[in-house]
Formats: C-alpha cells, structure tokens, sequence
C-alpha cells in the first residue's frame, strides 16, 4: 500500500441498498481521500516517503505523533475495510475462520452478537475489529478513533467502521442498522485469506 488511494473492490453501485453509491462519494471518495492526501503531504521530502503504510503507523504511534499516525492508519484501515464487504458476501462463515468461531466464542450466532454489541456500543468514532492474537485465537476489539490491531501486535482479520461518516448518509444515526447491514454483506474470503495459520 502507498500513499495513493487504491481502486474500490467493486462498483460503488455493488452494496446497494445497504451502502449507496453517494456513501461511497463521500465516505472513499471523500474521507479516505483526504487521510491519503493528508499523508502525502505529512511524508513528502521525508525519509518516511520510501516506507509502508504499515511501518508510517508504526513510527506515528512509538513517536506520539498523532498526524501522522491518524493519517496513515485511517488511509490503511480503510482499505482494508472495502475488502470486508463483498456483493457476495454474507451469510455463515466457511471455510478455516468459521471453524475458529465455533472454537473461540461457541458458535456463529454468539460471535455475531457479541461483534454487533461491540461495534453498536463503542463510544463515539472507531473500529470494530475480529484480530487474531499471537497465539492464533481470535477476538474482538472495540477501538477508537483510528486505532488498528497493527499497534497491538494483533492480526487484522475483519473490521466494521462505525464513524459516523461511514452509515450517516443511509442510516442517519442508526447505527445499529447499519451493523446489522454489515452481515449481509461481510466477506468471509478476505477473512480466511488474513488468517495466520
């Protein structure tokens, strides 16, 4: 990943009704753009311009530098985020990452509670991610603004953006709406290929 905005995934029209093509306008086309257009121009004529995204997040979070650090996990969080949600997506999970629900929080429906509880709950703007720890067990994590399991030494496997920006324009201030939209469309390929085995 650089500092250019990749391609969506899909159409914008893809996830229509539950996100509109005007959420992708304004929500990649407008959000995610200004985060990389911010950390472009945090980056340019530095040594950091030759680095990842991932090792820019890095040094912003160990340096306590919150522009650059906010800049550049919103740009990193957020494509990985249009790749959790899929026009194929929804239904159970298959494959390697449903076998991992089943064995660290019981069953599908207990993890699809307890997921939607903590992305519903989370105070303010922020993520819910499905992170796999260093031992391979996966679990929850609520965090805030633009926080990433990256910092925590964790795997990303899946994440939800509940900003207000990201369900607004079609839920208003729904937001329990717009979670339960998010496992119609969830993409449990990129979940299983973000696995560590």
């Amino acid at each position: 990943m650089t500092q250019t905005l990749p391609e969506l995934p899909y159409d914008k029209n893809a996830l229509n009704p539950l996100i509109t093509e005007e959420t992708f306008d304004y929500h990649y086309g407008k959000h995610h753009a200004a985060y990389v257009n911010n950390l472009s121009g945090l980056v340019k004529d530095t040594e950091l311009v030759d680095l990842s995204v991932e090792e820019i997040i890095q040094k912003g979070y160990a340096e306590n530098n919150a522009a650059l650090f906010n800049n550049a996990a919103q740009h990193w969080n957020h494509s990985f985020f249009w790749h959790c949600l899929s026009p194929n997506g929804g239904k159970a999970p298959e494959g390697k990452i449903g076998e991992l629900i089943v064995r660290d929080f019981g069953d599908f429906e207990q993890f699809k509670e307890q997921f939607s509880t903590t992305a519903t709950k989370l105070f303010g703007a922020g993520w819910a991610w499905l992170a796999q720890d260093e031992k391979g067990k996966l679990e929850i994590l609520p965090m805030k603004d633009a926080h990433t399991p990256l910092t925590a030494h964790k795997k990303p496997i899946l994440t939800l953006d509940v900003w207000e920006h990201a369900y607004y324009i079609d839920y208003r201030n729904a937001r329990p709406k717009f979670v339960e939209s998010f496992w119609e469309i969830v993409n449990w390929d990129f979940a299983n290929k973000n696995l560590k085995i």
